[in-house]
């Protein structure tokens, strides 16, 4: 995994460890002491203040109970959640299925002004069509054994994309020219899928843009994220999601999705590339 992708997570992890070393320490405490307040050993107040182990719920209401600081527990629990939901693994996330994870994130899409989406393989979700979505997820289900809701989650996901047409949001996408032929489901649910993405260009909310592989980069293609507004970064791997929050590492972001938002065409030059690719398909 890219370490850009693990920084945010690993940077909340070493603030929530340096604000409970704070507290052991303006409680005038060892480690020793405070360990045997806890009722645990003091390689574990080590490893803790450290980010090498993350603590439970109940050990940080140990710890602070222990500095005399219980007030400051929620807080220090909230910021340790935080942490833990930055980087979570796919299969935690869809064990119960395809379905829920789709509608889980209904919230966030609905509150979401700008939504800016670089994708290097496949189309983004906002932009797909029911068969293709399905044809996508039915390889995700396979590859990670997921229970079979395949149908429902491609409704689910087509359901949400209504956002592009009701005035409320603004999707900016950019795909790379290779999105237009990587083959997902037969020919047929291809040239449907990129004739939708033809109509959607039409669209006063949405822009998309292509990078033509014959193009000067002057940024590599990274790993699929989603931007939403500037406040939250979902980045895709083949792993697991990680959530972006932190102001800096948004910036980040933003900046790559300017430089890749330069090398992309628009219009009618996407257009062609877009036809070219249907043409392909006879």
């Amino acid at each position: 995994m890219p370490s850009s992708s693990l920084s945010s997570a690993q940077a909340a992890r070493e603030s929530l460890a340096a604000r409970l070393k704070e507290l052991r320490l303006d409680a005038d405490l060892t480690m020793q002491e405070l360990a045997d307040r806890c009722a645990w050993n003091k390689a574990k107040t080590s490893r803790v203040e450290a980010a090498r182990t993350a603590p439970s719920d109940a050990d940080i209401r140990a710890w602070c109970g222990a500095c005399g600081a219980e007030e400051q527990a929620a807080d220090l629990i909230a910021s340790s959640r935080s942490a833990d939901s930055m980087y979570v693994e796919w299969r935690r996330m869809q064990r119960t299925g395809l379905r829920r994870l789709q509608q889980a994130n209904a919230p966030l899409y609905g509150r979401t002004r700008l939504f800016r989406v670089y994708c290097a393989q496949v189309v983004p979700g906002l932009l797909q069509t029911q068969d293709y979505a399905h044809a996508l997820l039915s390889l995700i289900a396979d590859f990670r054994g997921l229970p079979n809701d395949v149908g429902e989650a491609a409704a689910a996901r087509v359901d949400r994309s209504h956002l592009i047409r009701d005035g409320l949001h603004r999707v900016v996408v950019l795909i790379e020219e290779d999105v237009l032929t990587h083959r997902i489901g037969g020919d047929s649910v291809m040239a449907a899928q990129l004739a939708h993405l033809l109509t959607a260009m039409a669209y006063p909310a949405v822009s998309i843009g292509i990078i033509p592989r014959s193009t000067h980069r002057v940024m590599w293609g990274p790993e699929t994220f989603t931007m939403f507004d500037d406040q939250r970064v979902h980045v895709e791997l083949l792993a697991a999601k990680v959530t972006v929050t932190t102001p800096t590492e948004v910036k980040v972001y933003q900046g790559a999705f300017t430089r890749l938002a330069a090398m992309a065409v628009y219009g009618p030059r996407a257009r062609t590339l877009i036809s070219r690719a249907i043409d392909a398909l006879d």
